[in-house]
C-alpha cells in the first residue's frame, strides 16, 4: 500500500474552508436555479454552473448571476435568447470551458473515489490508476454532457449528434486533463510527496486548484473549437 504524508493542520484548516466556500456558491446556484424558478432554457446548463462552482466557487456564483441569469427560460421569453455574436468573446469562451469542465469534473470526482475504495494502482502507483479513470470518466461525461447542448442548438438525430459531440469535446477534455494531471502530478509528487490521502480537505483543495488549472490550459483549444464551427457558441 502507497505511503502518504498528512497534511499540516493549517493547510487541512484551509482546504476546509476552501471546500465549504465551493459547495456554499454551489448551493446558491442550485437554490436559484430550482428554488427560485430560473431554470436555464438549455437545461444541461442547470448541472453545468453549480459543478463549476465545486472548483470556482465564488467566481462561478458572479458569473452565474451576471450571465447565467440571462439565459434562463424566464428571462429568455421576456428578452429573448442573448445574440451570441454581441457577447464578448471571453463570455463565450467562459460557458464554452465550463461546460466541458462540468463533465470532466464529475468524472474526475468519481473516478478519484472508485480508485480510492478498490486501491486501485497502475504500475504500482495509485496516481496513474487516478490519470486512467479520470479521463476515462471524464471523456465520456464530457461528451454527454456536450450532447445534450449540440443537440438541440442544431436540431439533429441521435447519431448525428454522438459524433458531434465526440467531435466538440474531445480535444477539449483533452486540455482539460492536462492542466488538472499536471496540477495533480505538482502536489502529489513535488509539493506533497509521497502523495496526500483522498481523505483530507487539502486533497480536494488541491483538486480545485488544478481544475483552475485545467479550465485555463483548455481555454486556448475552446476558442479554437468555436471559431472553427465544431462547438457551438453558447
Amino acid at each position: 500500500m502507497e505511503q502518504h504524508v498528512r497534511p499540516d493542520g493549517w493547510i487541512e484548516a484551509i482546504g476546509w474552508f476552501s471546500l465549504c466556500v465551493a459547495f456554499a456558491s454551489a448551493l446558491v446556484i442550485a437554490a436559484d436555479v430550482v428554488l427560485l424558478g430560473r431554470r436555464q432554457k438549455m437545461w444541461i446548463m442547470n448541472l453545468v454552473y453549480p459543478v463549476t462552482a465545486l472548483y470556482w466557487g465564488p467566481v462561478a456564483v458572479w458569473f452565474y448571476f451576471r450571465h447565467g441569469r440571462r439565459t434562463s427560460k424566464a428571462a429568455v421569453g421576456e428578452h429573448g435568447m442573448p445574440d451570441p455574436d454581441e457577447l464578448a468573446p471571453w463570455n463565450v469562451r467562459s460557458k464554452a470551458v465550463s461546460h466541458c469542465g462540468a463533465g470532466c469534473t464529475l468524472g474526475d470526482i468519481g473516478a478519484e473515489w472508485l480508485v480510492f475504495a478498490a486501491s486501485l494502482t497502475l504500475a504500482g502507483k495509485a496516481l496513474y490508476a487516478d490519470f486512467a479513470l479520470d479521463f476515462a470518466f471524464a471523456w465520456v461525461l464530457g461528451v454527454v454532457f456536450q450532447y445534450f447542448s449540440i443537440v438541440p442548438m442544431r436540431n439533429i438525430g441521435r447519431v448525428k449528434g454522438i459524433w458531434a459531440a465526440v467531435k466538440a469535446d474531445t480535444l477539449s477534455i483533452v486540455a482539460f486533463q492536462i492542466g488538472l494531471f499536471l496540477g495533480m502530478w505538482l502536489y502529489q509528487e513535488v509539493l506533497f510527496s509521497p502523495g496526500l490521502p483522498k481523505t483530507t480537505a487539502a486533497y480536494w483543495m488541491m483538486m480545485q486548484l488544478s481544475m483552475v488549472l485545467g479550465f485555463f490550459t483548455a481555454w486556448p483549444v475552446n476558442a479554437w473549437l468555436v471559431r472553427v464551427g465544431w462547438k457551438e457558441r453558447m
